[in-house]
Formats: structure tokens, sequence, C-alpha cells
């Protein structure tokens, strides 16, 4: 069982949305790349998702219970106290952390206040996220070549590279291909033809699709969306 749930209002900027889950069974659950960063509270504690590259499959038992919060994509900024790219496809436990506070909870709706509250705190202490990131990501959703993304935002090359890197953890090309991934799976998972996605979603065709797909997720688009 998955659910999600809008954010706290006064995290919503910066917020995507909080989460619970629990396995109902032993399963292996194939986390995909989606450019957040997630703070999940699990069976073995609390600890951080970076931004991924690439498939992430995750063992779960039956009844194990998850918490989480997830950032939006460039909001996670300064919060953890290392730079994004650092947590890059990895999972690092919240104690291995120093800068965000240690977390304290029993029950898993506790567990979202303690994270709630935490997060409220770190975004008082720290700057805010770069302010151009939802445009970066607009900008590269449009399938645009880099160059001409960084030209339509006013940056040099080398600019939006540096800002992609320091806001999601990503060149802006492996952004530019997460997002449009992203959006191809929201397309499928709505019922929209495969050959549709495709055009839609910025793919030469659907073998592209296809060959993108599986280079992010491991899996063919039938079985991802299955």
């Amino acid at each position: 069982m998955y659910e999600e749930r809008p954010p706290a209002p006064w995290l919503a900027e910066r917020v995507a949305c909080e989460w619970h889950q629990v396995a109902e069974t032993d399963m292996t659950q194939l986390v995909v790349p989606d450019g957040c960063v997630d703070l999940i509270w699990g069976p073995d504690g609390p600890f951080v998702a970076g931004p991924d590259t690439g498939p992430m499959p995750t063992s779960m038992r039956a009844g194990d219970t998850f918490s989480g919060i997830r950032f939006k994509p460039g909001a996670a900024g300064e919060v953890f106290g290392v730079p994004v790219h650092w947590l890059r496809d990895q999972r690092v436990p919240l104690a291995d952390l120093d800068a965000f506070p240690e977390l304290a909870a029993e029950i898993p709706e506790e567990r979202l206040r303690a994270m709630r509250a935490a997060i409220t705190v770190r975004l008082r202490q720290t700057s805010p996220s770069d302010p151009a990131a939802p445009a970066i990501v607009a900008a590269l959703r449009s399938g645009s070549p880099v160059h001409e993304v960084a030209r339509r935002l006013g940056y040099s090359e080398r600019q939006l590279h540096r800002r992609s890197v320091a806001g999601f953890g990503y060149s802006p090309k492996t952004l530019q291909r997460i997002v449009r991934f992203q959006r191809a799976l929201r397309l499928a998972r709505s019922g929209v033809p495969l050959t549709e996605v495709a055009l839609i979603s910025g793919y030469t065709d659907q073998a592209h699709l296809s060959h993108e797909v599986r280079r992010l997720s491991g899996v063919s688009p039938r079985r991802l969306t299955a």
C-alpha cells in the first residue's frame, strides 16, 4: 500500500508531497529516477535518498513501513548540509549528515511530524534553493538542445551546467533525460498509447522511447507501467 498526500502548506514551495508505504508482502520495489531528493524513515531508521540516475531496486519485508517527504527537483538546496551532487545515486543514513537535526518518533504519523519540523528548522537556517530551478526544468522539458536552453535562460552553457549540478545533482543533459522520462511515464500510466507517448514526450520514435526507458529503469515501458 502506497499513499501520497500534499505537503504542509508552509513547505509547499520546496516539497512535492509526503508519502507513506506499507509492504504487504516480501517484495523488491523498483525505484526509478525522478529528479527528487527524499527524506525517508524506514525500518532501519531515517535516511536520505539522493537523486538517482538509474534504477534502484529496494528490498522490503512484509509489514515494513516507510514514511517520506519528497522535495521538488532542485529544491533540496542545503537542507542536508552537503552538496546535492554528493547524494546522487546514494542512500545516506541521516546519522551521517551532521547538519540535520536528530529525529525521534515511534509511530509513522509522529515520524512525518518530526521530519516536517526538522525540515522547517533547516529551511530557516540555510539559503533558499535556486529560484531558477523551475524555469530550468521547464526549459529542458521542451526537448531543445542544451545550448539552446542555456541561451533562452540567459546563461552560458557552463553557467547552466554549474547551476544544474548544484541544484539538481545532475548535468543539464542528464536532467533533461530524466524530465522527459518522467513525462513519458505519466502519459503511459494514464493510458496514452506508447507511439503517442514517444511523440508527445520528444522521443524520435517508440524504439527511442523503449531504449531510454530501459536505460533509466532497467525494464521495458510495458513492464514499468503494468
